[in-house]
Formats: structure tokens, C-alpha cells, sequence
């Protein structure tokens, strides 16, 4: 069987100009403009966006609302490095670091929220160390 590989996600927001701002500058995605709306890249991958006065169909805006989302990005360092960037953007930590199990093994992860309240994990698989 052929394996099909994951092209993007959805998450859905309530506000655009916040969401933009966070996606952009505390998680570094490039902004994409569609016509409706936009998406949010980081090189290959891709989160789409369902957001307020959005038309199209299908959407995921019901049954998951803004918030309703749970999201883990690798981190390109040691954790201890996004743990300075969450606070040098005033994102607080609701857990971590500790270690967790992603795609690679086991990693050190910090958790936090997005201006929605979606669950956001930075996992790092460098040699840092965990709870």
C-alpha cells in the first residue's frame, strides 16, 4: 500500500489579527494569503485556518471550536531555548519541561496556549534535560 503522507492540518480561530500575530512571531510561520483568509507554513508543513466570516464548505469550525485544537512543533534546539522564547513573548508555560514521546522518541516538551486556548507543544529532541 502506499503510504500517504500528511499535507496539512486545520485549526480554527476567533480572532485573525491576534492569531496572525502569535502564529507569526511566537511560532515563526510564514503567513499565507488565500482568498479568503490564511494559513499558516513552516517549510513544508502547513496549518490551514478556519476563522470568523470565513465562507467555504466543508469546513472544521463545528465540531471544533476556536481553542479545540492540540498542536506539537519540534523545536530546533535545546528546550531550554524555547522556553526563553515563550517568555520573551509573555507566553506563559503550563507544563515542562518534561520528557514525552513524539514522532523521533522521546524528547523534552514545554506546553502552552495559543490566544485561543489550543494546546501548543515545543518537543526538542537534542540532549537537554527533562523532568
Amino acid at each position: 500500500m502506499k503510504k500517504p503522507k500528511l499535507d496539512h492540518c486545520v485549526i480554527t480561530v476567533s480572532e485573525w489579527e491576534r492569531s496572525n500575530r502569535f502564529y507569526c512571531e511566537v511560532m515563526g510561520a510564514e503567513l499565507v494569503v488565500f482568498p479568503h483568509g490564511w494559513a499558516y507554513r513552516f517549510g513544508d508543513e502547513q496549518l490551514n485556518v478556519h476563522g470568523p466570516s470565513q465562507p467555504g464548505a466543508p469546513n472544521a469550525r463545528l465540531p471544533v471550536p476556536a481553542g479545540g485544537s492540540d498542536l506539537c512543533f519540534e523545536w530546533p534546539g535545546a528546550i531550554e531555548e524555547a522556553v526563553a522564547h515563550l517568555q520573551h513573548h509573555g507566553v506563559p508555560i503550563e507544563v515542562g519541561p518534561a520528557t514525552r514521546t513524539g514522532v523521533k522518541g522521546k524528547g523534552s516538551s514545554v506546553y502552552f496556549r495559543d490566544p485561543d486556548g489550543s494546546l501548543m507543544e515545543f518537543i526538542s529532541y537534542g540532549c537537554s534535560p527533562a523532568e
